[in-house]
């Protein structure tokens, strides 16, 4: 019946994702093998279990994309649809709409924050550099901590993209600004965060993150009156980008001025 047909093409889809993340990771199999088994001429410790890790990669990351496309992609652009709707901003009909006005798309913005913020702590690139950034640190830099803080700079950013897209203002301003608030962030912030900081800004563009805000940018582009898809849909990930540097950066500046504090109280 119905269902057969709809499983049938479901199995064959996932088959076809299998086999194009397969081409992916291969070539990355490919040079961490030989590197190990031609340059370095070690042999690999723990065939079987390396084996069975790359294949649980290999599954892994197949499902997640798949419950992308199926789920939360559609469910991403049908939102940004609904919330940019006339009849629920204005109460009125497509075709009767007032002049847009920054302050009447507050749920648009919430919607955005909403949406960076959870994208960013589901992102398991940044999860992965979390777990190192804590083992590297002796536990100065908390894995929650550091997701949190980098989650927080990507709901702002989003939020303001979403706001850049609405008001129509020109990108390259908020992204001078927010740079020149950067480099003075980096004069004062603590050494040992800067690095991180900055990688905190790229690993946050990734597998979850990157598909979803596009698609939010792109919905509010299209169906918000005078946006144009090409010119306002995009500019949210660099947005996404920027946003966590500052906050990852504000967030080690926060802990050194409260452990600066505790040190002079116990001094006094």
């Amino acid at each position: 019946g119905l269902r057969d047909v709809v499983l049938m093409e479901g199995l064959i889809g996932f088959g076809y994702s299998l086999l194009t993340m397969l081409r992916d990771v291969l070539p990355i199999a490919a040079i961490l093998f030989g590197f190990q088994l031609l340059v370095l001429r070690r042999p690999i410790n723990n065939p079987a279990r390396v084996a069975m890790g790359m294949v649980f990669v290999l599954l892994g990351l197949t499902l997640f994309l798949e419950g992308l496309e199926i789920a939360l992609f559609p469910l991403g652009r049908l939102m940004a649809e609904q919330l940019t709707a006339p009849q629920f901003i204005y109460g009125v009909e497509a075709g009767v709409i007032p002049a847009v006005h920054y302050m009447d798309y507050l749920w648009v913005y919430a919607f955005a924050a909403a949406i960076g913020f959870a994208t960013t702590v589901a992102e398991p690139a940044l999860l992965a550099v979390a777990i190192k950034a804590n083992q590297v640190s002796g536990g100065t830099i908390t894995v929650r901590g550091l997701r949190y803080a980098v989650a927080l700079g990507v709901a702002v950013g989003v939020a303001m993209g979403a706001f850049r897209i609405v008001t129509g203002t020109p990108l390259h301003w908020y992204i001078i600004t927010g740079y020149v608030v950067v480099i003075i962030q980096t004069a004062f912030a603590p050494k040992l965060i800067i690095p991180l900081a900055y990688d905190s800004g790229g690993v946050t563009t990734s597998t979850v993150t990157v598909p979803l805000v596009a698609a939010l940018g792109l919905g509010l582009a299209e169906t918000i009156p005078g946006r144009s898809p090409i010119l306002d849909g995009f500019g949210l990930i660099a947005f996404a980008s920027l946003f966590p540097i500052m906050a990852v950066m504000a967030y080690a500046q926060l802990g050194d001025w409260k452990a600066r504090r505790l040190k002079r109280r116990n001094e006094e």
